[in-house]
């Protein structure tokens, strides 16, 4: 990367960049972002109702009769609408998370930390719990007022109520989460009669804690310092990465002045030193010291400084999405760049076999175990005879009925159910037994194969390779 991605400067003037110092040289200033209109700012609005509301109806879904979505970890099977994953499907979650990673890498080397800025959950409740602080507590000047001054019983009502407001909504997410892991109406039931188990009130407690502490108390600081995102940033980026910029050469010299003055006469640039772009930020940083890895591409900043060009009468985009080569005047290559090009076509090809694997997959699983007490056993016929166990597992969400059936070279008498019914969801363990007048035996050691078939769908197949051993005195000939 051509671009480096300096520490965070402080502004180059007096003016309150609408942090209120600590007390504590251990604990960070509090930073008080301005509410700001604008169209980045609506779609911010939008991801987080959107993120909001399909986070909590999510869960009331209902597939074929089941919650939709339900992660069943006790019984150690994900339900995903029409698909139920086993653990024997590890490979199709790693595949997945793989593709994710890819995928926030390719939107990252294009557009910057827009996941960030838009829809991070850590972003997105951060969001709300501003929210919240700002309908108690009022605009970001008296917020800083009120946190400066004396403890009063206005402020401690006012610092009641906001905290409160925030753990009912910490105990709500907690609660939205565990009913992705507990069926929504047993987990209701539970909780009316108070009969969650010992994990159901760790996990209650623990998450209503975690969103308390960290959209509440932490906020930035988990983006700064938590999350590693910004630190291995700089490797998805290069001169073509669409990032938040500062036009220091249509901004500089700033300084204010009067709407009808000629400031070019002057020699002052477009920009006014109004700070409102610092007052905005999430992050507490300033945009036009450059890019900063604080910086989460929320466009905050965008929506600001364009509502001060639009009163000065200026043309907006003196802090705008752009690149560097864009920003020095330089060709912008856009897509059609090797870093993203190579990612497109892994993350094509990841996708092609995670799709793949998933609806070829399916949905019934068969293992063959051998009985290993002894290779072969005579019968009271006089018959050779081969025992093993068959494990079915329905991995379907509705019961089947699977035809059994063997495949082999000599002709082997099969011992055991034509067919059986396995419930959704449910492993049926059952043994069988091959046998074979010795005569018929001309191979010692021969591959078979059972063959498990549904009977409403021929295609629901599936075979799986064991050995049939007869006495080593078998006549080869």
């Amino acid at each position: 990367m051509t671009q480096k991605i300096p520490l965070k400067q402080e502004p180059s003037c007096n003016k309150t960049v609408g942090k209120v110092k600590s007390t504590s040289a251990f604990t960070p200033d509090k930073i008080y972002p301005k509410a700001v209109k604008g169209s980045f700012e609506n779609i911010r609005a939008f991801i987080v109702y959107l993120f909001i509301v399909g986070y909590f109806i999510v869960p009331w879904f209902q597939w074929n009769g089941r919650q939709a979505i339900l992660f069943d970890l006790p019984a150690r099977k994900f339900y995903i609408f029409g698909y139920t994953l086993w653990p024997q499907d590890f490979f199709l979650l790693s595949l997945f998370a793989i593709s994710a990673a890819f995928g926030l890498f390719l939107i990252t080397t294009y557009a910057g930390r827009v996941w960030c800025g838009y829809a991070c959950p850590q972003t997105v409740w951060t969001k709300l719990f501003i929210w919240i602080e700002t309908f108690v507590e009022g605009s970001r000047n008296q917020r800083i007022k009120l946190s400066n001054s004396e403890w009063s019983p206005n402020k401690v009502q006012k610092r009641l109520i906001k905290h409160f407001l925030w753990l009912l909504v910490s105990l709500l997410t907690a609660l939205g989460f565990l009913v992705y892991f507990t069926p929504v109406q047993t987990f209701i039931d539970q909780l009316l009669s108070f009969d969650l188990n010992t994990w159901q009130t760790f996990w209650l407690l623990f998450f209503t804690l975690a969103t308390y502490i960290n959209a509440g108390w932490m906020r930035e600081q988990v983006c700064l310092h938590g999350c590693p995102y910004a630190r291995f940033q700089s490797i998805m980026f290069d001169s073509d990465t669409l990032i938040v910029s500062y036009d220091a050469a249509r901004g500089e010299d700033r300084g204010a002045r009067k709407r009808s003055s000629d400031y070019k006469e002057q020699g002052l640039g477009d920009c006014i030193d109004c700070m409102q772009c610092v007052q905005v930020c999430p992050t507490g940083i300033d945009i036009r010291n450059g890019l900063q890895y604080e910086c989460i591409t929320c466009a905050s900043c965008i929506d600001a400084c364009d509502q001060v060009m639009e009163k000065m009468g200026y043309e907006k985009g003196l802090v705008r999405y752009t690149t560097e080569n864009a920003l020095h005047n330089l060709p912008t290559r856009g897509l059609f760049r090797p870093r993203v090009i190579i990612v497109s076509i892994l993350l094509s090809i990841i996708g092609i076999i995670l799709l793949t694997l998933l609806f070829t997959r399916q949905p019934v699983d068969l293992t063959v175990t051998r009985d290993r007490g002894a290779l072969y056993r005579n019968t009271s016929m006089g018959l050779v005879e081969n025992t093993y166990l068959l494990k079915i597992m329905n991995k379907s969400q509705q019961a089947e009925v699977y035809r059994i059936a063997v495949s082999a070279v000599n002709d082997l008498h099969y011992q055991g159910p034509s067919s059986l019914r396995v419930e959704a969801g449910e492993i049926r363990n059952v043994p069988v037994g091959l046998e074979i007048d010795p005569d018929h035996l001309t191979i010692v050691n021969q591959k078979i194969e059972f063959h498990i078939t549904a009977e409403r769908d021929e295609n629901l197949s599936i075979q799986q390779a064991s050995r049939f051993i007869g006495p080593l005195w078998v006549d080869q000939n």
